[in-house]
């Protein structure tokens, strides 16, 4: 209950807020500019020097920014200027705070700005240098780009005199160059690149430093000018907290490697049937996380979709890639917009499904859909018909489900009887379990489930009932789009294959039937990522300390360990991250079983890999580079690089690229040729794939809407 109070708390603070504010300056001069593009309205400033429970207590995020032309919203690092504040609201509201820009006026101001607590985070384009990381703490790079210098085409000498903006890295960048002594103009206020690089081809500047993508952007406009890079430099670009907001720190984390991540994951956004899923390897399925179609036991990926899809990949050779929207969008859009190629999510058919352009298989369950109430309620009793018991009541119900539909179905069935009819209170993205748990607390009177899911709910929990069911039976199916032909055909000859033998009914019976391996999955079942093994405070103790998201770290322990800290394998590794002994005296840890340095060391390591692949490597794309090095030794990594490379593939993206040339190290031709010679490539492409899987697995327990109703 304390959850949904601060939610309720949350959205009561964002309408006082919008209605009220006005617009005037803080006290310290920054502007201060609302979310609300309509009436640019202000909030008076305030100072805050706490950690993330001091914002969560205030309910406000303020994002520090300086400000700047229009013309430095060009893109950056791949990243627009439009994109970065994009991404600090999303941040803000996934953590239920309201976000508030307060703008500096340069980049000089931010520091002391974030500093003296008149900001909370510097969420802009702001590089990580060591003058930098002394005054503040750093999140993971988002980017990293490279300094270039500019200058006039034709020039006899290298420049003396460079012009660059007071505050920005590109002093600090200067002044690190050794083998030359420039003379820095530092230049105030909201300086455009575009002055300045009208300044160095009108000969006012000799020259002036700009990152490469904004120099690639800007320098046609100005054919006189050059850029090169000797002055060797590139710098992570990330954002920036107080020294002492750990929290907040761990926070930003997260959440930034979760959207790398499944940026990633999504923008492989393609319209595909049959024969392009074949030769792309990979089968996409969109699902929801709820007992029945998919969901996490003890660090397994586990559900009666699941498992049908894993058996139906592996029969044509796919890999099997689950992908989980966000709550709040419907399934149906998300398969139109190219997001997966079927949706395996419990899906009931309804004609309005058939309407929005699903095409569905053969059913392979029916179910009724029945009226949840309070195990306690017992107003509800008698033989009167179901519309009747429930006339005048409040249903609740997320609006993108088929109860929905049957409601509403309901209602108009009361009004031609002259029935007072139900109240829908609609709750998108709330799942059925949710639900089933508000219900059971009292929050909402009564709600609608299927009555599969309902058995499930009815092995552990005794806190509600069955009212009654509502007319007809369901059917559940799988869904594609309407020109996806070949792909429904493959569908339904597997349903067809498989309808009731053995391999289904098994599969059927450990999901639906079987009380004890319902109980055991259920019980032990993830539904929230508060804890995700029992080793997690030692995991956010030394992650901490790095860039890394400690989920991705527990995703990785389970793989090598299934958590066990006195996991030994046949090559000698030990311990919960299986580091080799030798390895571990390296990093300068002993005694692997105990689960602290076993932990310890495999953190150590993965920092030491990271630092052996070159900075060029998008941010996300390293993550997996540095988990195929953990499993199979950074040098092979390096070698189906350029293995990747002369097969005219990208070597710097692993999925499709690095990982088809990693597999091909195995063959006799290739791996001759390889300076670190012969390697079972499957195994690190399994490797990362199955902890990037079950990684995805924890975001899509958060993105479901799980909450713990107290």
């Amino acid at each position: 209950m304390q959850k949904i109070l601060i939610k309720l708390a949350f959205l009561f603070v964002s309408l006082i807020f919008s209605v009220s504010c006005e617009k005037h300056s803080s006290q310290q001069g920054d502007s201060v500019e609302t979310l609300s593009e309509k009436t640019k309205s202000t909030f008076l400033n305030y100072r805050e020097r706490g950690d993330f429970p001091a914002l969560q207590e205030r309910g406000i995020l303020r994002l520090l920014a300086p400000r700047g032309p229009e013309e430095d919203a060009l893109p950056r690092g791949g990243l627009p200027q439009g994109e970065w504040r994009q991404l600090a609201e999303k941040f803000a509201y996934s953590r239920n705070l309201r976000p508030q820009w307060v703008y500096v006026d340069n980049f000089a101001a931010l520091i002391p700005a974030l500093i003296e607590g008149r900001g909370d985070v510097i969420a802009t384009n702001f590089s990580r240098t060591p003058n930098r990381r002394s005054q503040v703490a750093f999140t993971r790079p988002l980017q990293t780009v490279n300094e270039l210098l500019i200058t006039l085409r034709d020039i006899d000498k290298p420049p003396q005199e460079v012009a660059v903006r007071r505050g920005s890295a590109y002093a600090e960048t200067l002044k690190e160059d050794t083998e030359q002594a420039y003379k820095v103009t530092l230049l105030d206020g909201a300086v455009a690149n575009s002055t300045l690089l009208a300044a160095v081809a009108a000969g006012e500047y000799q020259a002036t430093v700009m990152d490469s993508n904004l120099a690639e952007a800007l320098l046609l406009n100005y054919p006189q000018l050059t850029a090169s890079d000797q002055l060797e430099s590139s710098r992570d670009i990330a954002w920036a907290v107080r020294l002492n907001a750990t929290e907040l720190r761990r926070e930003l984390n997260e959440f930034l490697t979760a959207e790398l991540v499944l940026a990633g994951q999504n923008s492989s956004k393609s319209i595909r049937d049959w024969e392009d899923i074949l030769e792309s390897g990979t089968l996409r399925v969109l699902t929801r996380n709820n007992p029945a179609s998919y969901f996490i036991w003890r660090g397994e990926l586990m559900g009666f979709d699941y498992d049908l899809l894993k058996k139906f990949a592996r029969d044509h050779k796919l890999r099997l890639s689950m992908v989980v929207p966000n709550a709040d969008m419907d399934l149906t859009d998300a398969l139109q917009a190219g997001m997966g190629d079927m949706i395996a999510a419990s899906l009931t058919v309804t004609v309005t499904r058939r309407q929005q352009g699903l095409v569905f298989t053969r059913p392979y369950l029916q179910v009724t859909e029945q009226v949840i109430a309070p195990s306690t309620d017992i107003s509800l009793q008698g033989d009167a018909p179901l519309e009747q018991m429930i006339s005048g009541k409040m249903v609740a119900v997320n609006p993108q489900t088929s109860y929905h539909e049957s409601l509403a179905e309901m209602m108009l069935l009361q009004r031609e009887r002259g029935i007072a009819p139900i109240q829908i209170s609609e709750h998108p993205g709330a799942t059925t379990e949710y639900l089933i748990d508000a219900v059971a607390q009292g929050i909402f009177p009564y709600t609608v489930a299927d009555s599969h899911l309902v058995a499930i709910e009815s092995t552990y929990r005794d806190d509600f009932r069955v009212v009654a069911d509502l007319p007809n039976i369901r059917e559940i199916a799988w869904a594609v789009r309407t020109d996806q032909s070949h792909l429904l055909e493959q569908l339904n000859n597997f349903l067809n294959k498989h309808d009731r033998d053995l391999f289904f009914n098994v599969t059927y019976n450990k999901y639906f039937k079987e009380k004890k391996h319902i109980l055991r999955h259920q019980e032990n079942r993830l539904r929230n990522t508060d804890a995700l093994s029992p080793y997690d405070p030692i995991v956010h103790k030394y992650t901490d300390k790095t860039d890394r998201d400690w989920r991705m770290v527990v995703a990785q322990m389970y793989q090598e360990s299934q958590f066990n800290p006195r996991a030994r394998s046949f090559s000698g590794a030990q311990g919960l991250m299986q580091v080799l002994p030798r390895t571990a005296r390296q990093l300068g840890v002993e005694n692997l079983y105990k689960p602290e340095n076993g932990i310890r060391a495999g953190i150590a390591y993965l920092g030491w890999l990271d630092q052996r692949f070159p900075q060029n490597i998008p941010v996300e794309q390293k993550i997996y580079f540095t988990l195929a090095a953990y499993n199979a030794g950074h040098g092979h990594v390096h070698d189906a690089r350029a293995l990747a490379q002369q097969l005219g593939l990208d070597p710097n993206q692993w999925f499709g690229h690095v990982e088809e040339a990693m597999l091909l190290l195995s063959q006799p031709k290739h791996y001759r040729k390889s300076r670190f010679g012969y390697v079972r490539g499957r195994e690190p492409v399994k490797y990362v794939r199955e902890i990037r899987d079950r990684y995805i697995g924890y975001l899509g327990v958060e993105r479901n809407g799980y909450f713990n109703v107290e």
